[in-house]
């Protein structure tokens, strides 16, 4: 059941050396700040959303006087007030529906009729954010951490302008000064989002009618979200991409198989296709679309269109060029190892750094940057962080898909299992996907693992610890994983990649 000898040694001087994307030539001493007992803070963190809140709360935490400066005027960010939580409630409570119209019957549970209450689905969304937003206010309280409500932007590499959103400004002092502004929706040329017939995620999140037709431009993870959501209560949903594939970043074999579960719920694509103009002159949206490569044009209708084409770091207006903090042309603030950059008592964390634009890769972010400015040892691995899109099935990864695997010149053995023949998944009438789990030949370390199931995204962390700590399949397959449970999926996936699974 032990790992082998070779992969733990490789395993753990991967650990040892860890580092987050940076520039080699900054370079700063830090020292560890403690409140000095006057109005200056050891901590100012501009942004309260996953990462700023939580780089907040941690620097209290670890003693050191912290104000967090939210724009907003409610915590959470994008994430918590027009992203993360409130598309996943929306995302259930259509799934409750459409099982309701499509499944319920074959349980046993049978309507005369069903049908949406839509402002209902919205009210329940939109409790559960302020309830959540709530809740991390009461966190601020309990950590003593003070909560400015205003748009900050940098005086100096120690002071920051705050026009509060009740009409005042005020300077907040700071000896160490966090970034953790987050992103925004990145424009389409030509294209004006009015958030009514031409929305971004946010207006996405607030439609007040469901759209016979909707377009979604862009095959990312928001778009696919939103276009399931909207797809489950009834609309005809057509995803536009300009690339080859959906989601770009899936490992090949598991996204062909996502799209095709997205099609079998009549979610339509156009792939390799560019949006050349959106005219809104009537009561309807009409897209001008040709190949990605030229071609003849065609005119596509549409009630609403979803710009889902990516975001943006959001580093704009906040006073980097006149202290001057260095970007990269997209706009992101290059820090080192420690989140330094290069401005003494300047940090960066989350979307306006590089690296993958999580909320929970922000959070982690937050926590290592504010353990090095108490004098601690921080750290996080991009290569761990899981990513999920939340539709139905749910499709997760951690680590290598097999293109990074095979680019990278290394021997491996795959590893697949179905959900087909999971217990769990045929007695629930759910069985659609898979695992897949690629290792190394030699050693048989995990280096990638993918699953598309419901609940993928619950599924994924055992294999993020797994991969955290170097284990090999061998080590999941000796596993006991309790029975009926989706997560025997797992260990005979990684039957398959060492030796031979039991039930297939």
């Amino acid at each position: 059941m032990a790992i082998s000898t070779l992969a733990r040694r490789k395993a753990t001087t991967f650990l040892s050396s860890r580092f987050l994307y940076s520039t080699s030539k900054y370079s700063f001493s830090l020292t560890r700040g403690y409140a000095s007992g006057s109005d200056e803070n050891d901590v100012v963190v501009i942004g309260g959303g996953p990462g700023g809140y939580v780089a907040a709360i941690k620097a209290a935490q670890l003693g050191l006087k912290t104000t967090c400066i939210e724009k907003r005027g409610t915590l959470g960010g994008t994430c918590l007030n027009v992203g993360c939580i409130p598309s996943k409630a929306l995302l259930h409570s259509s799934h409750m529906f459409h099982e309701a119209q499509h499944s319920f019957a074959n349980h046993g549970v049978k309507f005369s009729s069903v049908e949406v209450d839509l402002p209902a689905m919205m009210a329940q969304k939109d409790k559960a954010v302020s309830n959540l937003t709530r809740g991390i206010e009461g966190l601020f309280k309990k950590n003593k951490v003070n909560y400015v409500k205003g748009y900050g932007k940098l005086l100096s590499p120690s002071e920051v302008s705050v026009d509060t959103i009740d009409g005042d400004n005020t300077i907040v002092k700071g000896k160490n000064i966090i970034i953790a502004t987050g992103s925004d929706v990145k424009s389409l040329p030509g294209i004006t989002i009015d958030e009514k017939r031409i929305v971004s995620s946010t207006g996405a999140l607030a439609l007040t009618e469901i759209p016979k037709k909707l377009v979604v431009i862009g095959a990312g993870y928001i778009g696919l979200e939103m276009g399931s959501v909207w797809g489950r209560l009834g609309s005809e949903v057509t995803v536009v991409e300009f690339a080859a594939d959906i989601v770009p970043t899936m490992d090949g074999e598991v996204r062909k198989q996502f799209q095709c579960a997205l099609e079998k719920q009549k979610m339509k694509f156009m792939l390799k296709t560019k949006v050349v103009s959106v005219d809104t002159a009537g009561d309807g949206v009409k897209l001008t679309l040709e190949p990605a490569s030229g071609g003849d044009q065609t005119i596509l209708e549409a009630d609403v269109v979803l710009v889902s084409a990516g975001r943006v770091p959001f580093t704009s207006g906040l006073g980097l060029d006149k202290i001057g903090v260095e970007t990269d042309k997209a706009g992101r603030i290059l820090v080192n190892k420690r989140f330094a950059s290069n401005v003494p008592g300047v940090y960066a964390i989350g979307d306006v750094i590089p690296g993958p634009m999580l909320a929970h890769k922000a959070e982690e972010d937050g926590v290592a940057c504010v353990e090095f400015i108490a004098g601690k040892e921080g750290h996080v691995d991009y290569d761990m962080v899981p990513g999920v899109v939340y539709t139905h099935p749910e499709v997760a990864s951690v680590g290598k898909t097999e293109e990074q695997v095979k680019s990278l010149g290394v021997d491996y053995r795959v590893g697949k299992f179905p959900f087909l023949a999971n217990s769990r998944a045929k007695a629930i009438d759910d069985a659609e996907g898979l695992v897949k789990i690629l290792a190394e030949k030699e050693t048989d370390k995990i280096l990638g693992v993918h699953i598309m199931s419901p609940n993928a995204g619950e599924l994924i962390h055992e294999a993020v610890l797994a991969l955290q700590y170097g284990a090999s399949s061998e080590d999941i397959a000796r596993t006991c994983h309790a029975h009926p449970t989706m997560s025997e999926a797992l260990k005979e996936a990684a039957m398959a990649t060492y030796d031979k699974p039991i039930h297939m």
